[in-house]
């Protein structure tokens, strides 16, 4: 399902909101996709740019995933769970719908790149996904930003140790790149993931639906048949300022050295549409912390009955989960919780609840830690942890490992070793009977 048909079946469920008037790609297209976060937005008149139209939002809520892999919001992890386990080759095809115009070298200026915040360093791409391919271990797919520096550079942001800048710093020179832009959600999705070194994230993804490859024109990489926008260049060992720009945490990222990436090649289909993914906000959060929860759910699956995961919002989807289990013995809640932390080690804060509890929705959450909850009993605390570089509360020490203190919550029913599950009903809501209001107001 490209952006064409995501976009025609969100109209058809009434989420899709079209804005028809001129908006400025300079601050104003990102102020008003921020006020409509959480709902995909198609942007047809874009100051500047005739031709081009930019959308937003779509990954900014469960349900769009779940229309595009044909499930329930719910099944999510297991599907994500399955491809990551089974990836299958990507067909190869001759041609693609993205090289219908081809611009060499193109100019970067004529694309709708979006400037998020007046305190960014500059307009931004966020929704890029970039190919590189190691020599020792492949195709690589990852997101990174990348500020635009002029009409044929970014400065490009690498995760030290990472696919990308490890075979960065592998290359004796330039090392081919092409960034895919506009692409289908379960793409998106698997870009997203972190597979073990020498699996493709697009093999990922042609495991949750299909993912054709086309040849890039100017370098032997493979990209996605069904981007909008692709750019082809070559990341080089020049260096030069990247950021400020805001973070998964909503928080301002710090200004580093990072390297430039020059640009030779800019190719589109005729009408194209350019995703614009709004730093720190729904999309942003979903993309880096739904694909987690399949390694907290297999984590917690070998020492408890585990039954879903949710990595929270709230907790900027990365630091805080909700881990939902069916308890079996007295220290599953305990036990579930140390889990989760070696499922994914940058997670900060986890709550551990019943069946009967919606993980999905914080007040149902916080009513078991308000009902089922003692401090001393079921509060652990975790000092002096490995964390993520991305809490601006941890410790941070350059060259080093980021540090933070961690905590859980065992929000379950209590448990008396003696005789099991200890007056577990009066730990339950009470229900009134349903009725039907249209017999009353109809």
């Amino acid at each position: 399902m490209d952006i064409s048909s995501f976009l025609a079946a969100a109209r058809k469920n009434g989420w899709l909101a079209t804005i028809d008037r001129p908006v400025d790609p300079d601050l104003e297209l990102a102020a008003v996709a921020y006020a409509l976060d959480g709902c995909p937005a198609l942007f047809t008149n874009i100051i500047g740019h005739p031709g081009w139209r930019v959308v937003t939002g779509l990954a900014s809520a469960r349900r769009h995933f779940a229309l595009s892999l044909n499930c329930e919001p719910d099944q999510l992890i297991f599907r994500l769970a399955h491809a990551f386990a089974n990836p299958r080759p990507a067909p190869l095809v001759e041609t693609a719908p993205w090289q219908e115009i081809i611009h060499r070298p193109g100019n970067l200026d004529d694309l709708p790149i979006l400037k998020h915040l007046p305190d960014d360093a500059g307009r931004y791409v966020t929704a890029g996904v970039l190919i590189t391919r190691d020599p020792e271990t492949g195709l690589n797919a990852s997101y990174h930003r990348l500020l635009q520096l002029d009409n044929r550079r970014f400065a490009a942001r690498l995760v030290e140790n990472r696919g990308t800048h490890a075979a960065w710093r592998k290359s004796n020179g330039d090392l081919p790149v092409a960034i895919a832009i506009g692409l289908p959600l379960h793409i998106l999705l698997a870009a997203s993931m972190s597979p073990a070194p020498g699996v493709f994230e697009m093999n990922i993804a042609q495991a949750l639906a299909p993912a054709p490859l086309a040849r890039c024109i100017t370098n032997d990489l493979l990209v996605p048949a069904d981007a909008e926008l692709v750019l082809e260049g070559r990341l080089t060992h020049q260096l030069t300022a990247e950021g400020p720009f805001v973070d998964l945490t909503e928080t301002s990222d710090i200004v580093r050295q990072q390297p430039i990436i020059e640009i030779d090649a800019i190719a589109h289909r005729r009408r194209p549409f350019y995703h614009g993914l709004l730093p720190g906000q729904l999309e942003h959060k979903l993309l880096m912390g739904m694909p987690k929860e399949p390694g907290i759910y297999a984590a917690v699956k070998e020492v408890a009955d585990v039954k879903n995961v949710h990595i929270t919002p709230g907790g900027a989807s990365w630091l805080h989960a909700v881990v939902q289990i069916r308890k079996r013995r007295p220290d599953d809640g305990r036990r579930a919780a140390e889990a989760a932390f070696r499922g994914h080690g940058s997670l900060k804060h986890v709550v551990v609840v019943d069946e009967d509890i919606d993980i999905f929705d914080p007040n149902d959450v916080e009513w078991a830690i308000a009902t089922r909850v003692q401090a001393t009993r079921d509060v652990m605390i975790f000092p002096d942890q490995p964390s993520s570089s991305l809490d601006p509360s941890a410790r941070h020490i350059p060259g080093q490992k980021s540090r933070s203190d961690k905590a859980a919550i065992d929000a379950t029913i209590p448990w008396e070793t003696s005789d099991g599950p200890a007056h577990a009903q009066g730990f339950r809501r009470v229900a009134f009977p349903l009725v039907d209001l249209d017999d009353y107001l109809g």
